[in-house]
């Protein structure tokens, strides 16, 4: 038998406003609703409490406010047989934020739009009430569902548009489920776009996960029809990058690789990139280098500055093929060359006692070791090797045309050098398969490679990626995920030259800032907020907050995020595994939720270590 109104209202009614000072009020609780729980239409409902919702009813309006304490004022009632005051020990008020109000379309709005009156009762909110404040989706809108309400425990569905076309930020310290929930968030993203339409999804959506940790990498997590490169720079049975030979001879991807600053280094490798294709685009490619090659010798060998001569010449021990004697010893390519300190000339020894100088008879210079040794050079096959040959011959090109200085150029070549074995383990420049393959959901696995990688290669794949995604067009969609963001959006970094560290903030800070324009989204994941670059963690519509403790990443979450109040921000640092708190464009106001755990095949692989599981108790003894 359905429960008449009036009923409903009496056994639903909590009090009555007795104060109203802005937003707060105070409501005056009766005095017979002091228990926890109140059975109602045979539902159990729980009282209002300390961070539940309220509902205060102004004629047809319902203003939805959430409880943020309450407190006992004694009330004198009388005398007792001894002459002392009797006080009422059990007048309870409850102190109330506004949060909002339902309309009588029975929609839920944030904001105050009109404040109630001293008087006005106020009630219990029902679980359709609930639903109507936690309701996140529009009529028909797509939707995932990964978790519960922390109270309530009912579901509550996450709006695709507002929160995948967004930056999402997940914060959280180790073992608080921020990898669950990011594996939860693109399994079910994944699920339901795939169930709509499963073809357009694979043509126009793209994803591209960096994981640092190896957590993602199972067949079933987040989906089955994923590529995984499985990226090693220990040993050379990794998975290579697809890369083609006008990627690797890009301006911005060569600056990346070799560290380069932008006002020196970065205009040389423009001009050594010039350099290389006049060279290559010749009929005899070798024969032109190799003519540049003498021509620079000849510049060299009739300096007076022994000091530069000497670099130069260190320089072209890098391009030239090395000899060796009878006794397998490597032939110097200056050992016939001798330097004369009083005249600062080169002068060569024909004969005993006689010394003829380079400067003076420079007919004798084809007749060097080092000229003579420059047809012997070849441009390999190799596409790294043979640019940095190019290098080389550019900075004596620039230097003996006072164009640049050696100092200032060789570290950018000298750091390409260092990262040529990483880069030749990491990349292949020969292969005609496509990045992406037949999927659209790409992960990097960084797990084995070394922390120079690390940094430098999320870096190159992103921008790379990013600039080919606006060339396409923005018919279609391309998020970027980086678990473990402190690793790469660091502002801390101490192992890097503070201008590299720059420049990799600003690129991924221009990423989030004008990707939303061209359809690029991206997901940064990381237990150590503080770290992250504060202009790109305020940059994110969408937060999910798990459990943090360090005081310096609870005051980013305060500054970052706007919309947390006092009460939800002072709840972090206890919160359990698995819950975390919702805030964000997507959702009118902050939410406590507990994200759904994964099954274990579909789960990443970051569950803690049990030493129970690891050092199991002895099988008993089987009889003989």
């Amino acid at each position: 038998m359905p429960v008449d109104q009036l009923t409903k209202d009496a056994i639903l009614r909590v009090g009555e406003v007795s104060e109203v000072n802005g937003r707060k009020v105070l409501i005056k609780v009766d005095k017979n609703k002091n228990l926890s729980d109140v059975f109602f239409d045979g539902d159990i409902l729980k009282n209002i409490a300390v961070n539940s919702y309220v509902e205060i009813r102004k004629g047809f309006l319902s203003i939805i406010g959430k409880v943020d304490g309450e407190k006992i004022e004694e009330e004198p009632i009388g005398y007792d047989h001894d002459g002392y005051d009797e006080v009422n020990r059990n007048r309870r008020y409850l102190t109330v934020s506004l949060s909002g109000y339902i309309s009588q379309d029975g929609k839920f709005s944030v904001g105050t739009r009109e404040l109630p009156l001293i008087g006005n009762e106020a009630y219990i909110v029902t679980k359709e009430q609930i639903l109507q404040i936690h309701n996140l989706v529009g009529d028909g809108a797509l939707f995932i569902n990964i978790a519960t309400s922390d109270n309530d425990d009912f579901d509550i569905a996450f709006p695709v548009d507002g929160l995948f076309n967004s930056h999402i930020a997940i914060f959280g310290n180790t073992g608080s489920g921020k990898s669950n929930t990011l594996a939860s968030l693109y399994q079910e993203l994944v699920k339901v776009l795939e169930c709509r339409n499963a073809e357009q999804f694979r043509q126009k959506t793209r994803f591209l996960l960096f994981d640092f940790n190896g957590e993602y990498v199972r067949r079933d997590c987040i989906t089955v029809k994923k590529k995984v490169y499985n990226l090693s720079t220990r040993h050379r049975r990794g998975d290579k990058l697809p890369l083609d030979k006008s990627s690797l001879l890009d301006l911005e991807m060569l600056s990346i690789l070799s560290d380069a600053t932008e006002k020196t280094q970065k205009p040389f490798l423009k001009r050594t990139l010039s350099f290389y294709d006049h060279v290559s685009s010749s009929e005899d490619s070798v024969t032109h280098f190799r003519n540049i090659m003498k021509k620079q010798v000849r510049h060299v060998l009739q300096m007076s500055d022994k000091r530069l001569a000497n670099d130069l010449l260190d320089y072209m021990r890098q391009i030239l093929p090395p000899e060796f004697d009878e006794e397998g010893e490597i032939i110097d390519i200056a050992h016939d060359l001798v330097w004369h300190n009083q005249v600062s000339e080169f002068y060569v020894c024909p004969s005993p006692g006689t010394k003829r100088f380079l400067s003076q008879e420079p007919g004798l210079i084809p007749d060097t070791a080092i000229y003579q040794r420059i047809d012997s050079v070849e441009l390999e096959d190799n596409l790294l090797s043979r640019f940095i040959k190019f290098l080389y011959l550019q900075l004596i090109s620039d230097v003996i045309a006072n164009r640049a200085q050696n100092e200032h150029i060789a570290p950018a070549i000298n750091k390409l050098l260092s990262k040529k074995s990483d880069i030749e383990k990491l990349f292949d420049t020969t292969s005609e398969i496509e990045f992406w393959e037949e999927a659209n959901f790409v992960i990097i696995n960084l797990n084995d490679t070394n922390l120079d990688m690390k940094k430098t290669l999320p870096l190159l794949l992103s921008k790379k990626i990013y600039s080919d995604h606006k060339r396409e067009g923005n018919q279609k969609s391309l998020n970027i995920i980086v678990d473990e963001a402190h690793n790469i959006l660091s502002r801390e970094s101490f192992r890097e030259a503070e201008s590299w560290k720059d420049y990799r903030l600003e690129t991924f800070e221009e990423i989030i800032k004008e990707g939303r324009k061209f359809g690029v989204f991206v997901t940064i994941a990381s237990q150590r907020p503080n770290d992250i670059s504060a202009t790109i963690a305020s940059q994110a519509h969408n937060y999910f907050i798990h459990r943090l403790i360090n005081q310096r990443d609870l005051d980013t979450i305060s500054s970052a995020v706007s919309y947390i109040d006092r009460i939800t921000e002072d709840s972090i640092p206890t919160l359990p595994t698995g819950t975390c708190i919702f805030s964000g464009v997507a959702s009118q106001r902050p939410l406590k939720i507990n994200v759904k755990e994964l099954a274990d095949d579909l789960k990443p692989h970051s569950s803690t270590l049990r030493f129970e599981d690891i050092v199991p108790e002895p099988e008993d003894d089987l009889p003989f």
